[in-house]
Parts: structure tokens; C-alpha cells; sequence
């Protein structure tokens, strides 16, 4: 039985929250010569969405849940919202490696995950047993159903209105990396069987930088049900323009269940953020829709403030809090690649 046909659904992002969860950075070649600097910005993240929901880390072990507990009680933080799970991981990017929680239609007291296979963006990063496992601790430890396809599939990959509709793109989910058995028609089959969608939307392109091949929490989300921001570059020597134009032409072309075209918001890609002659993956779409809240990387650009502005257009009734990603970002991920969220 698919959760599918079980009732179960993933919901909307932008749907009320239960708890974000976090795995805490702890892999220095994520972020080599730099990890310590990312803690900051790490930290205001956590004390943001403590604010109005319930945020749970998981941790390696019991001296990492110290240092942790100490730099975010530091913080000033509300530690009664802030709760530590001893699950080792390999990494931080729980958006990836980090449980698919699923709703229930006819019982909505009801709740489980998905663990889907995990090899690290196409086994790029090994070791990643730690983290494939994530899900299923998650399961055990909150005495949850949790279903497992049996094929690779990042968080990261997928974004959802709420309404029956998962977004992606070709270029992550068709990598031969990933799933090389799987036609495209045999993958969208599985994400409407366990996300419990009823369509699949598709764009080619990532963006340069992107280590994920093509990830689209980076180009393309919803904002509503029948709504999506997407980046689009200005400057047209850049080689990100011509990609994105490309998205672009492709969401114009789209058809919602209803046979409604998307609502289109464009939204500017930051000037490049370059370290150590490397093109890093920096996007405004990376932002994570908390309860209250919207969190937005910024990269210290002139484009920032629009950026921001664009965003609380989409989201007139929450605060948009802009944090400096600028060191996160050399671990080629931002907010959304490091949180997940639990439905309500």
C-alpha cells in the first residue's frame, strides 16, 4: 500500500508547522577553513523560528548537544522551544537527508514518513550512512508509520502547493547519478504515490554552482496554491541567464490541475558570490516559510533589499527576516537546504 492510496499527503510548506527540524553542522569539509563562522548566522536562523514553533536538532552525540545548547542559549534564545535528538549524521543538510512528513486526509490526527534512499547528491560525498538513515530514527523515536520507496529522492528536489501539485526539475531527478533504472514517467509515479500529489511539474535547469544538479528549493517555489517565485538573472553575460529564461518560458507554458496558468513572481539573483575562484550556488529562493515568518538568505548585495521586498509581496501576513548567508553559502546550501519542516 502507497501512502497515496492510504490518504497520506505532503503538504505546502507555507501550511502551519508542528517543529522545524535541523541537523547540526558539524563536517568541517562542508565548510573547509570556515565552519566556525557559519555559527552565527546558524543561530539567528534557530532563534527566528523559535519564536512561534518548535525547532528539534539532531545531534552526533552528548558534547555536541553542549556546545550546541551553549551557543544557542548564548543567543538568547527561548530553550524551551529548542529540543536535542542524539541521531548521528554524516552532515547538516537535513532538507535532504531529513524525514518527509506526511498528513492524512481522512484522519488528520494522523501522521508518517517517507525515507527515501539518500546518496548524497549522486554519491559525491561519501559518507552518507549516518544520514540515509535520519528518517527512520525519526520514525521510532516519535512512533510513526514510515514507508520507504526504495529509491533516491533529496528534499531539496521537490516543493509542493498544497493543492495537489509537486514541482521539480529534470536535471536533478533525470540524473543518471540518482536513479538510472527509473524512466521520467516511472519517477513521477513515485512521487505521487508517496507525496500523495496528483500532478508533476517539471523545469530543466539549475544554476551554476549547484552541487545538487539542479535542486529546485534554488529556482522555483510556490507561494500559494497557484503561485511561484522564481529567479531570473539580469545581467546577460551571466551563465545563469539564459538557463533561467529557459525555466522562465517553461513555468509560462504550465497548467495547474484546475487548467489555471502559475501566477509568476521573478525574482533577481544576488550579484555572484565567488570564494576561492569557486561560483557558489547563492539564491533568494532559498528561503524557508516558517510559521510566522519567512527567512530569507542574504549575501551582503545591492539586491538584497529588493530581493526582501519582493518576497513580503508574496507574503503579506509574515515577517520576512533577511540573515547574512554569505559564509553558509560556501557549504553550497542555504536555510531551506538545512531545515524540514513538521506539519501541524
Amino acid at each position: 500500500m502507497t501512502p497515496k492510496s492510504l490518504g497520506y499527503y505532503f503538504p505546502a510548506e507555507f501550511a502551519k508547522h508542528e517543529a522545524t527540524w535541523l541537523s547540526w553542522p558539524h563536517k568541517e569539509a562542508s565548510w573547509p577553513g570556515k565552519i566556525d563562522a557559519i555559527y552565527p548566522s546558524y543561530v539567528a536562523f534557530i532563534k527566528t523560528l523559535s519564536r512561534f514553533e518548535r525547532v528539534n536538532i539532531n545531534v552526533v552525540d552528548e558534547a555536541m548537544k553542549q556546545r550546541a545548547h551553549q551557543l544557542i542559549e548564548a543567543a538568547g534564545v527561548d530553550m524551551s522551544n529548542i529540543n536535542f535528538y542524539l541521531h548521528p549524521t554524516n552532515d547538516a543538510w537535513c532538507r535532504d537527508h531529513g524525514p518527509a512528513f506526511l498528513l492524512n486526509k481522512t484522519n488528520p490526527g494522523k501522521k508518517a514518513i517517507v525515507d527515501w534512499d539518500y546518496n548524497a547528491w549522486g554519491n559525491k560525498y561519501p559518507p552518507f550512512d549516518l544520514d540515509d538513515v535520519i528518517p527512520t530514527l525519526i520514525g521510532q523515536k516519535l512512533g510513526l508509520p514510515v514507508f520507504n520507496p526504495g529509491i533516491i529522492m533529496e528534499g531539496g528536489s521537490v516543493d509542493f502547493n498544497g493543492a495537489g501539485t509537486v514541482i521539480t526539475s529534470t536535471a536533478c531527478l533525470l540524473n543518471p547519478n540518482r536513479n538510472p533504472h527509473l524512466h521520467q514517467a516511472e519517477i513521477e509515479q513515485y512521487l505521487i504515490d508517496y507525496y500523495g500529489q496528483d500532478q508533476v511539474l517539471w523545469v530543466d535547469e539549475g544554476i551554476v554552482g549547484d552541487d545538487t544538479d539542479g535542486h529546485i528549493d534554488d529556482t522555483v517555489r510556490f507561494v500559494n496554491a497557484d503561485t511561484v517565485i522564481t529567479v531570473v538573472e539580469e545581467n546577460k553575460s551571466d551563465d545563469n541567464y539564459a538557463l533561467l529564461q529557459h525555466n522562465l518560458k517553461q513555468l509560462n507554458a504550465m497548467r495547474l490541475l484546475s487548467g489555471k496558468q502559475l501566477n509568476i513572481v521573478t525574482l533577481p539573483m544576488p550579484d555572484p558570490v565567488i570564494w576561492e575562484e569557486q561560483m557558489l550556488p547563492a539564491s533568494y529562493a532559498n528561503f524557508y516559510i516558517a510559521n510566522q515568518q519567512v527567512v530569507v538568505p542574504t549575501f551582503r548585495s545591492k539586491k538584497d533589499d529588493k530581493a526582501l521586498q519582493i518576497i513580503q509581496g508574496c507574503f503579506p501576513d509574515r515577517e520576512i527576516v533577511g540573515i547574512n548567508s554569505t559564509d553558509i553559502i560556501w557549504g553550497l546550501g542555504s536555510f531551506h537546504c538545512l531545515s524540514q519542516q513538521e506539519p501541524e
